[in-house]
């Protein structure tokens, strides 16, 4: 009996832990915001939608909910200047037409700049 009972417990804990969690829309005056999460139910990414493509600013996180790129798209293309956040690093990449443009990394070990530009 105590094995059955210790089963049970067992698939539901697995149970509760493995259902998915669903993202979640809602209507903000002529756009959609969007957010998607991590398994844990922390915000994996949300950002807006304008006639079904990204749109407007968008942010994603870690499993932790440590910021982890953040950036513009106009109407699914990406635009402007967008970040990545990668433990020591900081990259600013820029894009054109959903090209990048150009790109810069800042390191914080020995203060090490990296350029890109494809002009």
């Amino acid at each position: 009996m105590k094995r059955i009972i210790t089963s049970i417990t067992l698939l539901c804990s697995v149970a509760l832990f493995a259902q998915e969690t669903k993202p979640t829309f809602e209507k903000q005056g002529d756009l959609i915001k969007g957010t998607f999460y991590h398994d844990n139910g922390q915000v994996r990414q949300e950002g807006f939608y304008k006639n079904k493509k990204l749109h407007g600013k968008w942010v994603s996180y870690d499993a932790t909910g440590k910021k982890i790129s953040m950036g513009q798209y106009n109407n699914g293309i990406k635009t402007g200047k967008w970040f990545f956040w990668n433990e020591d690093k900081l990259s600013e990449v820029n894009y054109t037409d959903n090209k990048i443009a150009s790109a810069t990394t800042w390191s914080d070990k020995n203060n090490v700049v990296v350029n890109y530009n494809n002009q």
